[in-house]
């Protein structure tokens, strides 16, 4: 049965490390949230404990790092950054999709093709028009507002031509302050229903968990499985993340979920409805250790 608390304070003796998800749980895609970020900052007070931010951001680490910097999220409050961008691009410099691809996604996401020296060997990526393509690149709809279904027609002759979908965003969804917005996971799951192939990339596959702890490690930190905590709002990719890597998780009940759990911010305390949330859990074959609010 998930444990309700109401701070990280009331369990974080017993963990060194946090895998700690952005979106919804440290900021709302617009802005810090003041009471995360002292959570974190209290975690570290100490100086041996570690929190590494886990994101399904289809960008490598430095891009996420500036954005935050951006954001005004202070840099005490993390030590390193673990991105399904990172994990994403790796696999298709290592050639996942071929070497000419169709890029689906915004245009500030065109960092994603920036080279990576790391991979030797690298295929050398080009970008190209669809009818061209071997494969396909996605970090997320073309217009995040529209509906992934506007791309049927495209994704129909891609899976006519059997073409592979590199997908570097498995989330499905993401509130950007009060908007909700598509992410590349609901375009890849649109062209798995339509009979193609996706493969995903960032929570929950095992790939970004591995480079979690390899930059956990880096930091010095414990990579006791007993001793990290993942924390994040999505039930489908940080809790069963967690659950598939066998670490503890804290459900933030107060973000993608905050109707099927009962979480109302300005409700008593911020807290889920009990027995919503042993439903909702329940429902998603998903149960996490932890579960609170909101991240504080």
């Amino acid at each position: 049965m998930t444990r309700i608390i109401e701070t990280l304070a009331e369990i974080s003796a017993r963990y060194d490390a946090l895998f700690c998800d952005l979106w919804g749980c440290v900021h709302d895609g617009v802005k810090p949230l003041p009471a995360a970020v002292a959570a974190l900052q209290a975690f570290r007070a100490g100086g041996k404990k570690k929190v590494i931010l886990m994101t399904n951001g289809p960008r490598q680490r430095s891009e996420i790092a500036a954005e935050l910097d951006a954001m005004g999220l202070p840099r005490d409050a993390w030590d390193d950054i673990a991105s399904s961008g990172d994990t994403a691009r790796a696999a298709m410099y290592r050639g996942a999709v071929g070497s000419r691809v169709w890029f689906v996604g915004e245009p500030r996401d065109e960092v994603f093709f920036a080279p990576m020296p790391e991979i030797t060997q690298a295929v050398a990526i080009e970008r190209v028009a669809l009818a061209d393509a071997e494969g396909i690149v996605c970090t997320g709809p073309f217009d995040p507002l529209a509906d992934p279904a506007t791309l049927r027609p495209q994704l129909l002759l891609a899976k006519q031509r059997r073409l592979k979908l590199l997908c570097a965003n498995p989330d499905i969804v993401v509130d950007k302050g009060a908007v909700r917005e598509w992410c590349a996971g609901a375009v890849a799951a649109l062209y798995e229903e339509m009979g193609g192939e996706s493969l995903y990339f960032g929570k929950p596959q095992p790939a970004i968990y591995d480079l979690a702890r390899s930059r956990l490690a880096a930091a010095g930190g414990n990579l006791n499985p007993g001793a990290i905590l993942v924390i994040g709002d999505g039930i489908g990719t940080d809790i069963r993340g967690a659950l598939g890597e066998d670490l503890d998780s804290l459900f933030i009940t107060g973000g993608l979920a905050a109707r099927d759990t009962g979480t109302d911010a300005a409700g008593p305390g911020g807290q889920p409805d009990p027995d919503k949330l042993a439903g909702f859990v329940s429902r998603e074959m998903a149960t996490p250790t932890f579960a609170a609010g909101f991240l504080r």
